[in-house]
């Protein structure tokens, strides 16, 4: 990353902590606690389910993940409470500016006992629980540090609920808002415990609160703000690759999941190219999330030898992988337009994608800073962005495969580490499968 230099060196000076670091979720400068946490969760389940044919490229996901985790532990330093955002996200958009050049507030905030925020806390803990048997392995010290962490910040997600957006409101609205409430990431965050701790606490915290915590609702989209579907595939798992019995439902309820997105289900919209269609702002987060939740079941049935069963038709793990497979390719260029979604990627990509950094001119090449509002000339006008955003997946096309790589288009041409991250292991199964799908 040549166009790129230091940011935001004194975050956290606002609330004298030490907040450097992590990760800007998408194409501005604010640092949102709720996507981050989500993004580390599946950086590292992709390391733990597909690690294995990441080569070359593990040690770099594992510096990816480390990257969300350092910051997320000093976000945790402080018991019974989490720093969950920083940078004022209205005044930061209403600027067009290098993170570099940021001189918008750098304001701190964070949820506590009595401002909880059950939602990006359970997050926050299974984004330390999921890293931690990332790196048990290669670094048992930091991974011992990471779940101990974990255990602490669940304890206090489960013991002060309340959804974050509730008190922090007028700063985490319309953003990173948590819609869904705060129970997904609680059943969530217990299935990562569970597997992180294999301490029977979780499991039988699952037991008892499964239901309540909504481990049935009919709610079929998996992204930042509703984990319900991870969780169920998740704990699926423990059923039937380790056969625990009392989390049989489980499997029922990630059939529930995978056969609402089958083609022909009544439940799931497809653009005429082929592409899942959930939502039209940022929809291929769900496309890369949804072929994670694919490939990673389909792993769990072979093992088991068992298939799902869609209203009378059988639905073989070979089928999901097709399936997946599609998705990915599409997103990678195989679609009407010949338009790779992956920005860099092929000969035909977005050249105009609504992130700051790639849209102006580097440090390097114009060290004089630009101020606030004069980058707009820049996000306005029609020219390529001068700094490509290599391996970044945007929004992407419309209900009709139509994609206008306009920069002001933030629902289809901004990226956001949420939309990589899950693709990071089913890009790393199906480069390694050789066709054997």
């Amino acid at each position: 990353m040549s166009w790129r230099r230091d940011s935001a060196l004194s975050d956290g000076s606002a609330m004298n902590v030490d907040l450097v670091g992590g990760y800007y979720d998408a194409g501005d400068n604010v640092k949102f606690g709720f996507p981050m946490a989500f993004t580390t969760t599946m950086l590292s389940w992709s390391v733990i389910e597909f690690g294995g044919v990441m080569k070359g490229e593990l040690q770099n996901a594992r510096e990816a993940i480390r990257w969300g985790t350092d910051y997320l532990l000093k976000a945790t330093a402080h018991p019974d409470t989490i720093y969950v955002q920083v940078g004022d996200a209205e005044k930061d958009h209403a600027c067009w500016e290098r993170p570099e050049d940021m001189d918008t507030p750098r304001s701190v905030f964070k949820v506590d006992k009595n401002n909880p925020g059950s939602d990006v806390a359970a997050e926050t803990a299974a984004a330390l629980a999921a890293a931690s048997l990332a790196f048990k392995k290669t670094d048992p010290a930091y991974s011992k540090t990471l779940v101990r962490r974990a255990i602490r910040v669940f304890q206090f997600a489960d013991k002060y609920r309340g959804s974050y957006s509730n008190g922090l409101k007028s700063v985490v609205c319309p953003f990173y808002c948590s819609y869904s409430g705060y129970q997904d990431e609680l059943l969530w965050g217990a299935a990562w415990l569970h597997k992180a701790t294999k301490n029977p606490m979780y499991l039988n915290y699952i037991q008892v609160n499964g239901q309540t915590l909504g481990a049935a609702d009919s709610d079929n989209t998996f992204g930042w703000d509703n984990k319900h579907v991870g969780a169920r595939i998740l704990l699926s798992k423990e059923f039937l690759v380790r056969k625990v019995q009392s989390l049989h439902d489980y499997k029922g309820h990630a059939d529930n999941f995978i056969c609402s997105v089958i083609p022909g289900s009544s439940s799931s919209r497809f653009t005429p190219g082929g592409l899942l269609f959930k939502m039209g702002d940022s929809n291929m987060q769900y496309v890369t999330s949804t072929s994670f939740i694919l490939l990673t079941y389909a792993k769990y049935l072979t093992k088991a030898h068992v298939v799902v069963n869609c209203g009378g038709a059988t639905v073989t793990p070979k089928r999901l992988r097709v399936i997946a497979k599609k998705q990915v390719d599409y997103l990678l260029g195989e679609n009407p337009l010949k338009m790779s979604y992956m920005v860099g990627y092929g000969p035909r990509y977005p050249r105009r994608i609504h992130h700051r950094g790639s849209s102006l001119p580097s440090i390097g090449v114009h060290p004089g800073k630009i101020q606030c509002s004069a980058g707009f000339s820049v996000m306005n006008s029609e020219s390529p962005n001068p700094n490509t955003l290599v391996g970044a997946v945007v929004g992407g096309p419309d209900l009709n495969d139509r994609f206008p790589d306009e920069r002001s288009d933030y629902e289809q041409s901004e990226p956001a580490t949420y939309i990589n991250a899950p693709l990071v292991g089913s890009l790393a199964y199906l480069a390694h499968s050789f066709g054997q799908l």
